[in-house]
């Protein structure tokens, strides 16, 4: 199974293409899972040669495929958070609006997360806040400032079922019946 993968116009060779294969997807799954294995432990875990694996990682990072690498922090280890998932919608949609919103809200340290939607809401915002009180404050600055937001409709997360910072990867297994 093949993908073929673009990069964004934001890349800094727009004109790059790279063809992920079986092979690139496995490394993909892998990194995800522990970005801190050496290239040997890749190696042995996607089954190919550790020079194949450096040559691939390199290629994907360079297409833009592997963006960056992070550590997932448990943010309960740090003390007690609130979770504010917000929808927002705005009075004027240009797409200059939708832009400057976007820029705005991006710059915010405590939004973690932003998402175009549609329908309903313009935007669904993920922020992460100390408490009600930083919540407030967040709320003030940015949703209450702004004289192109129509609505604001805020859902406090109880309990985190799941989280997990990975793209699904999907590798095609030659057992597989087509």
């Amino acid at each position: 199974m093949k993908f073929n993968f673009i990069p964004p116009k934001s890349h800094k060779n727009p004109m790059t293409s790279l063809t992920l294969d079986d092979l690139d997807l496995r490394i993909l799954g892998a990194l995800q899972l522990d970005a801190s294995i050496s290239n040997l432990e890749l190696s042995r875990r996607v089954h190919a040669s550790a020079p194949t694996c450096l040559r691939r990682v390199r290629a994907l990072r360079e297409a833009g495929v592997i963006a960056r690498q992070i550590a997932v922090v448990d943010a309960s280890k740090l003390g007690p958070t609130l979770t504010a998932v917000v929808e927002v919608s705005l009075d004027r949609q240009a797409a200059e609006d939708y832009d400057t919103f976007e820029t705005y809200i991006c710059n915010e340290p405590s939004v973690t997360q932003c998402y175009r939607v549609s329908p309903g809401p313009d935007f669904v915002v993920i922020a992460e806040v100390q408490d009600m009180a930083a919540y407030d404050e967040l709320a003030r600055r940015l949703f209450k400032s702004s004289a192109n937001i129509r609505n604001v409709r805020t859902f406090f997360s109880t309990r985190r079922a799941k989280f997990e910072a990975n793209a699904p990867v999907v590798v095609a297994h030659p057992n597989t019946s087509r």
